[in-house]
């Protein structure tokens, strides 16, 4: 089968830091080939280099070759920052379609075929809204009909199934393996070894920038071990943080209707559903970040103020969050080791040196060197900077830790680094966790609890 790309001796530095060393790939029509590795190894320069994208001021060496201009479709990690924000979807697909001569009832057929190869369910719903209005699933859907009507050959998934509820995840899976169906090759970048295993015809594990191992998906990543029993609890504490009645909107819209849940010291309480239930906004909520609610939040009894203005220092500290999204999260124009540590002299009080040693100290036991978190946040991979803004928070010394999704972009081994880290914090510091998730196996070895959201409603109790 003659491969619509290929990859030999790629080789990426960038002021003298090695991203890539002597990458050979190949991606062949209607075959699924997997890029694998920790955070940091390598798969998203990969796979932006068939893109013919590199980082500023790359030295590149040895050989790419691709399909050309508009044959290579790239479908990111998170897809709203490539749609246009006030173009509704239909407008955007029409713009593309127009590019290629064509009557507009031929137009319009490229587009309905772009949807259906794309399979966009309430394709008629989805044309009329703006990329905010869509949830996750459906803006990598429209993403990824652009670049079939633009008659992409290869397409490049970068982490397409990250936080997504099982239900959007396998519809995701059963898109690709549809596309991958009409002959275009699929290069998928994943730490999802669940759904490398369903989808990829082969995986390519990377490790530092070089292909350490590659064969039949079967033969490199074997069925995985089932997950540890959940540890026995203790008796009931007094709980730390409480919630009542909580009501929140967003604009004339309600999305949580009159939630009530507790969190106990040392109990982590995992927070799932289906994308849109509202679990982001309930994590908002807490951590003042979001204040159009009504209801209760208490903290060991004390009433926390809704917003993050009238919050005390105190109250910062005790109820911190970490976002999905840890790239919008960061100053892309500081050093990531000074974010972490600033933490620590505006909530904490403390020296410059000595937040400092504990950013270090915190970053490392998250597996991120010191060297790394040096750079500013475009340098580091998505996981790296996952785990960087979890030991941002953590420099705070908070009472309850809200974790959105942040196992996500992180490949096994350093999901359960990060998690055998905040089991520890939360057994010998009390610390209470609220872990909104879609990760099924971090809820099993993390969570104490599970509280289900389905349409802003609690469905299972807290």
């Amino acid at each position: 089968m003659n491969p619509v790309a290929e990859t030999a001796g790629l080789t990426v530095e960038v002021h003298g830091r090695r991203l890539l060393d002597g990458v050979d790939l190949t991606a062949r029509a209607g075959r699924i080939t997997a890029l694998v590795g920790p955070s940091g190894s390598g798969k998203t320069t990969t796979g932006l280099a068939l893109l013919g994208t590199f980082p500023p001021g790359a030295r590149v060496t040895g050989t790419i070759r691709t399909p050309g201009p508009g044959a290579v479709g790239y479908v990111p990690q998170h897809p709203a920052a490539v749609l246009h924000p006030v173009r509704r979807a239909g407008a955007l697909l029409a713009d593309i379609a127009a590019l290629r001569p064509g009557t507009r009832a031929e137009r319009r057929a490229r587009v309905e075929q772009a949807l259906r190869d794309a399979q966009l369910p309430d394709p008629d719903l989805v044309l009329r809204r703006y990329p905010h209005q869509l949830s996750g699933g459906q803006q990598q859907r429209v993403v990824l009909a652009q670049a079939l009507l633009l008659g992409a050959r290869l397409i490049v998934a970068d982490e397409p199934t990250t936080g997504q509820d099982p239900a959007t995840r396998q519809g995701l899976v059963d898109t690709l393996a549809h596309v991958a169906a009409q002959g275009v090759a699929v290069v998928l970048l994943s730490h999802d070894h669940d759904v490398v295993r369903q989808l990829a015809d082969e995986t390519v594990v990377l490790t530092a920038g070089r292909v350490t191992r590659r064969g039949p998906t079967a033969e490199v990543l074997p069925a995985a071990p089932a997950p540890a029993p959940r540890r026995p609890r203790g008796p009931a504490a007094a709980a730390r943080l409480v919630v009542r009645d909580l009501t929140a909107r967003h604009g004339p819209l309600p999305v949580l209707h009159g939630l009530g849940l507790a969190v106990e010291p040392g109990e982590c309480l995992a927070v799932t559903g289906r994308s849109g239930s509202g679990k982001t906004t309930l994590g908002r909520c807490l951590a003042g970040l979001h204040s159009a609610h009504d209801g209760t939040l208490l903290l060991d009894g004390t009433p926390l103020p809704r917003g993050l203005r009238a919050r005390s220092r105190s109250q910062l500290a005790a109820v911190q969050y970490v976002f999905q999204d840890p790239k919008a999260a960061f100053d892309e124009h500081r050093p990531v080791l000074d974010q972490v540590a600033r933490t620590a002299v505006r909530l904490r009080g403390a020296d410059r040196h000595t937040a400092h040693r504990a950013a270090v100290r915190t970053l490392e036991r998250l597996g991120l060197a010191e060297a790394t978190a040096r750079h500013r946040p475009g340098a580091l991979s998505g996981g790296e900077l996952q785990r960087a803004a979890v030991a941002r928070s953590l420099l705070a010394e908070p009472a309850i830790l809200v974790c959105d999704e942040i196992t996500s972009g992180l490949d096994p081994a350093t999901r359960d680094t990060l998690l055998a880290h905040l089991a520890e914090l939360r057994d010998r510091r009390g610390l209470g966790l609220v872990l909104i998730t879609h990760d099924r196996a971090a809820a099993d070895t993390l969570a104490d609890r599970t509280a289900a959201l389905d349409a802003g409603r609690l469905t299972t109790s807290p």
